[in-house]
């Protein structure tokens, strides 16, 4: 068995209480900060703000890509209308405006 007397001198060991006192008074400092309401309340609408940024850039990215595709569509590679696709898609365009338009005016007659 390993001798446990202790070596050092009265003054070693109250400086060794003195710095171990501060420590977990520091410590006490960083749990009380922690479970504080505030803290855990600005952690919370961290992570909301983070997850929502991370939601909208996603989001955005594809959006964009689904406006890239549609954009694809009706535009060549030189930046040029497709007008076998334009045509048509304003046809359909005017149609549905059209027929909106005529429904609204029989329900108001």
């Amino acid at each position: 068995m390993a001798d446990t007397a202790d070596t050092r001198t009265p003054a070693q060991i109250e400086a060794d209480i003195r710095r171990r006192r501060a420590v977990l008074a520091e410590t006490l400092d960083e749990i009380g900060v922690r479970v504080h309401p505030k803290t855990i309340v600005g952690d919370a609408k961290a992570r909301v703000v983070a997850n929502v940024d991370h939601t909208l850039g996603r989001a955005y990215v594809r959006v964009n890509h689904v406006v890239s595709d549609v954009k694809a569509q009706f535009v060549d590679a030189e930046g040029a209308p497709r007008l076998e696709r334009v045509v048509p898609a304003a046809l359909l365009v005017v149609g549905v405006v059209g027929l909106l338009t005529m429904t609204a005016r029989r329900r108001k007659g």
